[in-house]
């Protein structure tokens, strides 16, 4: 059940990834300036963001496998439209329904995990779901790039759009919502439940905090995944076209690598899951200050070192919803992590617009001559993100260590099995 749903999670993200190493072409395809590039991904992500709460309604509500389902075929034809788009406003239609698509997946998977694994596994398999996913990142890394080379821009999208219907049969024909029924439905809610449901989710101080760090932990990752990391290295860095696609791939390396570690750690220190976030983060942003301050190009060695470090963030923001998972109860979980996923699409979607308006800002003339100067302003933008999201974190992991105390003195329990602690 969990390979089926991680598959078509795995197309997901591939497709979403699709245009970062398309994104030079495209300004030539579509003879769009950054800020209009950036759009692209900039509508996937807002659409993806603002859907992550319905979709949470409709996967408790309806479950896992239909929502699935939805979203394989919403993904198969956005990527087949986008193959065939000619002009600006017709991709930007594309990227939208890519969003849509997106939006359908991980959610699912993430409750299909809960209802397949015991519940000691599930901090474990929930890192490993979030980092095998991003395999999907490393085939729209260098295949795509090759593809794009080769074949051309349709034949390559439209060769990307042919794996969805693949998924749809082996989903529909394998996969259950629970171990006991092929289709789990929840009760049906009126406007007024379904607002009560929300707001107690998000009165849950864990919410919060899952949701902060969510938006803090992985959005230099995700700015670099999407759309930046292949211009900042060629234009930027001075690095070739084949070089700049495989240090990309290297942060789905990094997934792997750190998954399992961090959730090692959420599962033996719920106590401490925000500090290992707060660590990631102060990481990437020692790296990132170090490349930016590097007297002209950075070495390659250094750059590596880059998309590993930042790549790890993409781990580090499971830890969010595993403390929203041991901060609510089953009934609300799908819309918990809703609530929690937006948070990094949020953060990756204001990066991604923030650095194309810079490098349009700091570019002389316009155009997409962009300089390593005009890149080291706009990578800059990412210091305000780390400074809101670590606030935040420090400002509600205090609120939830608070509240879980009193409930343990006043001879409460929690709602969960595990502390809903930071």
């Amino acid at each position: 059940m969990w390979g089926v749903g991680l598959a078509v999670y795995v197309l997901a993200v591939f497709h979403r990834s699709s245009l970062a190493v398309a994104g030079i072409a495209a300004t030539h395809r579509f003879d769009i300036s950054a800020s209009q590039l950036a759009t692209f991904t900039m509508l996937q992500l807002l659409v993806y963001a603002g859907m992550q709460i319905p979709v949470g309604l409709l996967v408790d509500r309806f479950g896992s496998r239909s929502v699935l389902t939805a979203g394989a075929v919403l993904l198969t034809l956005a990527q087949a439209g986008f193959a065939f788009a000619e002009s600006y406003p017709a991709a930007l239609v594309a990227r939208v329904f890519v969003g849509m698509g997106d939006a359908m997946t991980f959610i699912c998977v993430l409750r299909l995990v809960n209802s397949w694994f015991p519940r000691r596994r599930i901090p474990l398999v929930s890192q490993l779901t979030g980092n095998i996913g991003q395999l999907g990142a490393l085939a729209a890394a260098v295949p795509m790039t090759w593809a794009l080379g080769h074949i051309g821009w349709t034949n390559a999208y439209l060769s990307a759009a042919v794996l969805g219907p693949v998924l749809l049969v082996a989903l529909r024909v394998v996969l259950h919502d629970e171990p006991e029924r092929k289709h789990a439905r929840g009760s049906a809610l009126s406007a007024r439940d379904l607002g009560a449901s929300l707001r107690a989710s998000w009165s849950q101080p864990g919410t919060r905090l899952g949701f902060w760090v969510h938006f803090t932990t992985p959005f230099s990752a995700n700015m670099l995944s999407l759309l930046w990391g292949f211009p900042f290295l060629v234009k930027g860095e001075g690095l070739s076209s084949g070089a700049a696609g495989v240090l990309i791939s290297l942060i789905v390396v990094a997934n792997v690598t750190s998954g399992p570690v961090m959730g090692w750690l959420a599962g033996r220190h719920p106590w401490h899951r925000s500090t290992v976030a707060l660590v990631v983060v102060a990481a990437i942003v020692a790296v990132w200050t170090l490349v930016l301050v590097w007297p002209g190009s950075a070495p390659l060695w250094l750059l590596a070192v880059l998309v590993l470090v930042a790549g790890a963030g993409g781990p580090a923001s499971m830890i969010g919803f595993d403390v929203g998972r041991t901060s609510n109860p089953a009934r609300r979980l799908a819309s918990a992590s809703g609530i929690i996923n937006q948070g990094g699409f949020i953060a990756a979607l204001l990066m991604v617009l923030a650095v194309g308006w810079v490098l349009d800002w700091r570019t002389p003339g316009g155009g997409s001559d962009y300089t390593p100067t005009a890149f080291r302003w706009a990578m800059c933008v990412q210091y305000v993100g780390w400074l809101v999201g670590g606030v935040q974190i420090l400002r509600y992991r205090h609120r939830v260590r608070t509240s879980t105390t009193r409930e343990r003195v006043d001879g409460g329990s929690t709602m969960v099995d595990v502390p809903a602690a930071a």
